[in-house]
């Protein structure tokens, strides 16, 4: 059994995020599931992001740390998209990170610091041709990652969709969805070790 944390995208907690965290739970984990739009839920990205930048990226920041006081620092962080943010940081940065999983979304190694903390495995999923992932440099860092982290795995799907795995959603792709949590599950169970 593993504790988790999933950050969501920038729709908001979104009915599929929470039944991609209810996943994780059926597996055994302990998966708490933090809204930093505090109960704001978004139609399309495009609002979802400007109300982003209404908020800042620091308070994004701030309220996904603020979410995890109280729990124990050995957890898995996972990040949809905008989640990634906090949970890079917090992986990056706290000390005690059991693991990260990336979905559609990585910064540089760069952004929170010099190196990865050793011993922290990380998984990237996205699609191949996601415009988000691929035009705005997501890639390259997740390639940086697969480069310089021992334990970084990057993991492309066919398409082009960005929150794929989110099944409340349009762009949802049920089998590309099933491949991810499937990897996920197994990243878990055989990758994380608790300390």
């Amino acid at each position: 059994m593993t504790e988790i944390v999933v950050y969501h995208h920038a729709l908001g907690l979104t009915p599929g995020v929470i039944e991609f965290a209810e996943t994780l739970r059926r597996a055994g984990h302990i998966v708490h599931t933090p809204d930093l739009f505090e109960k704001q839920v978004f139609k399309d990205v495009e609002e979802g992001v400007a109300h982003v930048h209404d908020i800042g990226f620091a308070e994004i920041l701030k309220r996904g740390e603020e979410a995890i006081q109280g729990l124990p620092n050995d957890l898995v962080y996972i990040g949809f998209s905008l989640g990634v943010v906090p949970a890079q940081k917090l992986a990056q940065t706290r000390i005690g990170a059991l693991g990260a999983v990336f979905l559609y979304s990585c910064l540089p190694l760069s952004e929170f610091g010099t190196f990865w903390p050793e011993k922290v495995p990380v998984q990237i999923h996205a699609m191949e041709a996601d415009p988000h992932f691929v035009n705005d440099g997501d890639i390259d860092s997740a390639r940086e990652f697969v480069v310089k982290v021992e334990k970084a795995e990057l993991f492309l799907y066919p398409g082009d969709q960005h929150l794929f795995a989110d099944s409340s959603l349009p762009s949802y792709n049920a089998d590309a969805s099933a491949i991810l949590i499937n990897r996920v599950l197994q990243y878990l169970e055989l990758d994380i070790k608790p300390k």
